[in-house]
């Protein structure tokens, strides 16, 4: 026969076993041989496992050590590089144009080669590209989360016509091409708006624009779960004593949200990054000489036949942030999933 559980602190509880056993080695602390058997919660069981996935494990080694390739990116060049838009000359060929030495000019005075041409520093740039990209990834799952939140569980509470209102404006923006959208929208902004200028520009209208055009895949999905929240037993216990619907929407519904939340926030970011990438590829990223990963592959194409290391590089990048951001974000979904066995 078991004891009631009682709390112990919160977000904790403990159940007393009488009668039972104690297991050998465990030191009966209560005086009377019962056990005590405490509870855990589900983020403990979430993170207990997160700890058991290993390729989850290495993609966020790899997502905090690239985050901190991006904050102390001045730093690790000053030590290992050169300024990303300092030009040398005399590491390239006057005749073709192309890095002097093999590989793309890899040597221990530039650790990943030369830009062809006008000869800059490929380290430096992926180094300081890695900030573009992590920025406008980040900040635009930011702003899609919380668009897509605050519209998808007002649209699954209330119902009726705010929900078919909301919904129908979520299919049109599913449905508006985003890429034509954001080149035309950057080849007339101007050099200065909003205390900004250059690639600040820029910046903020990728952040806002792939943000804007990602708040409907969040708010579908939290329109969703909120559906099938909004009849649940302790929604109707709150109504029933008096709760306002602020109330039920703040401290009823988004606590039950946040897990999916955080799975398909963690798996935009990597989308982001692969769209800040193919914008600057277009041309409609941020101005030169500001480094940007698909910006460097842009220029790599009148060039990768005769150095093709300086495609390879900024393209492997690219890859292994989107593969790290993927494997953690699958290992995140794996972990809070209720009905995982893992």
């Amino acid at each position: 026969m078991t004891a009631p559980l009682h709390e112990t602190s919160a977000g904790e509880s403990t159940a007393t076993v009488v009668g039972a056993p104690d297991a050998p080695g465990t030191p009966d602390t209560s005086g009377t041989g019962a056990k005590v058997i405490q509870g855990r919660s589900p983020w403990q069981i979430a993170w207990t496992r997160l700890k058991r996935d290993k390729l989850a494990l290495a993609g966020a080694f790899v997502v905090v050590f690239l985050i901190l390739v991006a904050i102390f990116a001045p730093v690790i060049v000053g030590l290992l590089g050169h300024p990303p838009e300092e030009f040398h000359e005399d590491q390239i060929d006057p005749l073709f144009g192309t890095p002097i030495g093999s590989w793309g000019g890899i040597s221990s005075d530039f650790l990943l080669g030369v830009e062809p041409v006008n000869g800059r520093d490929v380290f430096s740039r992926i180094v300081y590209g890695a900030r573009i990209s992590l920025l406008v990834a980040f900040l635009a799952a930011v702003f899609a989360v919380v668009l897509g939140t605050v519209l998808g569980i007002i649209a699954g509470y209330f119902g009726g016509w705010v929900d078919a209102a909301l919904s129908r404006i979520m299919d049109v923006m599913l449905a508006f091409p985003q890429l034509l959208f954001t080149i035309a929208l950057v080849s007339v902004l101007p050099n200065q708006f909003l205390g900004l200028d250059g690639s600040g520009v820029r910046i903020a209208a990728l952040v806002l624009v792939i943000g804007f055009f990602g708040w409907p895949y969040v708010g579908r999905i939290v329109r969703g779960q909120t559906l099938s929240l909004r009849n649940r037993e302790y929604v109707e216990a709150a109504q029933s004593l008096g709760a306002g619907r602020l109330y039920i929407l703040r401290r009823e519904l988004l606590p039950n949200l946040i897990a999916p939340i955080m799975v398909y926030a963690t798996l935009m970011i990597p989308t982001n990054i692969l769209t800040e990438a193919a914008l600057s590829f277009l041309g409609a990223g941020v101005k030169p000489p500001t480094a940007s990963w698909g910006q460097m592959l842009s220029t790599a194409i009148t060039t990768y036949e005769a150095d093709p290391v300086f495609m390879v590089i900024p393209g492997l990048a690219i890859f292994v942030t989107v593969l790290a951001f993927n494997l953690f974000g699958d290992g995140v979904r794996d972990a809070l999933d209720p009905k995982g066995s893992r």
